[in-house]
């Protein structure tokens, strides 16, 4: 029986990372061996042990078969004589299949080390093909490390995706590596790794379809709506957003790619338009409850946001804080104002532009709630039904000093 360091925490290690999880590999024994030791087993697909004191999962050096199609139709097999060049080799990438002994001495049959000096993902062997969620695993990989692929991995995803594998991957696993690479530190280089291999157009193709649409140079001087909302995005994770702010970021602006080609490159109507589309995408994905509302709600009321000093009147504020529930949660009305920061800032030369809006909508939301509704309702007691007219009154009244004073000194433009 010997035991393997494997997988990412070699990786890591290599790379001078912190080292948060241990997988670890065994060769040459089997289940019984295994239970005997006191390990217990947890793999329900293939033999996975929890050791004894640790916790930390050991796994039987196997080897997998292809049966179907997609990433489920595996079939594997483990037994003292698989070794671990086997193992390794059935990995995805040659910086995951690196192990270390119990010396530790690096083994490296696939040139994992060479490729993490180079900054290059690829894949160990053509089984990479076998697993469609592998195409969102070295997009994530990409946006966790800034690594480039290599031309034969991406020429064998573009085959995958055009093979039709991409389309057998089920919502809930898309969702699962979107938010893991949506989290990574150049979450842009996810997008761009799935839309060069065509992956995007099947997973998200509302955002595929924003590449090539143009947009006014004098507001967005990168032009096209696609590079602006990587730009978003970049923004969002250089600004340490959450999973939620990241999501609405990647979405903000979908609508964009509905546009009546006779109005462009302006985008009247955009953020309304988008709407139906984000709830479509998060039907499709499933995505936890906060993220899909704080993704609808950036697209539909970004605009609004932004052109808060051209407002006059102060009800139409009131309607933007009442759409987006702002007095019940401004824990939310918070994350949306951050978007449409990280919307402000992720345009090309205006990444550290001021964005005052931030500010006055967050005194905007203060002012609203100031007003004491037990005092408003108390005064109209004897006619209940003008208790909610009288308190949107007395909330604009609180509301209106403060706009006019930040409209005398802020009025900003936004497409």
């Amino acid at each position: 029986m010997q035991v393997y360091l494997v997988g990412g925490a070699v990786r890591d290690a290599l790379l001078g990372r912190e080292v948060k999880d241990r997988d670890w590999v065994v060769v040459g024994a089997d289940a019984d061996e295994m239970h005997a030791r006191g390990f217990r087993a947890v793999g329900r697909d293939f033999p996975v042990f929890l050791h004894p004191d640790t916790q930390e999962e050991y796994a039987l050096a196997r080897t997998e078969r292809k049966t179907g199609r997609g990433y489920t139709g595996f079939v594997f097999h483990a037994d003292k004589t698989v070794t671990l060049e086997q193992d390794l080799l059935r990995r995805d990438l040659t910086v995951n299949a690196m192990a270390r002994d119990g010396h530790g001495c690096l083994i490296d049959p696939f040139g994992g080390a060479d490729d993490l000096r180079r900054g290059v993902l690829r894949h160990v062997s053509p089984a990479f093909a076998e697993d469609p969620v592998r195409i969102l695993r070295t997009a994530r990989f990409a946006a966790r490390f800034g690594f480039a692929v290599a031309p034969e991995t991406m020429a064998l995803m573009r085959q995958m995706v055009d093979a039709g594998e991409a389309d057998a991957l089920v919502s809930e696993r898309v969702w699962q590596e979107l938010a893991k690479g949506l989290m990574e530190t150049k979450p842009r280089r996810m997008v761009e790794v799935l839309r060069e291999c065509g992956a995007l157009k099947t997973l998200l193709p509302e955002v595929d379809a924003l590449f090539g649409v143009p947009q006014r140079a004098d507001f967005h001087p990168e032009i096209d709506a696609g590079e602006h909302t990587l730009l978003v995005l970049q923004r969002a994770a250089d600004l340490g957003l959450s999973l939620p702010e990241r999501y609405a970021a990647l979405l903000h602006d979908v609508g964009k790619a509905l546009t009546p080609k006779d109005i462009l490159p302006k985008h009247i109507g955009h953020d309304w338009r988008g709407t139906d589309v984000v709830d479509a995408i998060n039907h499709r994905l499933r995505p936890p409850k906060n993220c899909a509302e704080l993704a609808r709600l950036a697209c539909a009321l970004h605009i609004r946001i932004h052109r808060v000093g051209e407002v006059r009147r102060v009800k139409a504020l009131w309607n933007v804080l009442r759409e987006a529930d702002a007095l019940r949660r401004p824990e939310r009305f918070a994350m949306l104002l951050n978007v449409c920061l990280a919307d402000q800032q992720g345009r090309l030369g205006f990444e550290h532009a001021p964005y005052p809006q931030h500010a006055h909508w967050t005194a905007l939301l203060a002012a609203a709630q100031s007003v004491d509704a037990g005092a408003v309702a108390r005064a109209h007691a004897d006619n209940p039904q003008h208790i909610q007219t009288a308190l949107e009154t007395a909330r604009c009244a609180a509301m209106r000093p403060v706009h006019q004073t930040f409209r005398q000194n802020n009025i900003e433009h936004h497409d």
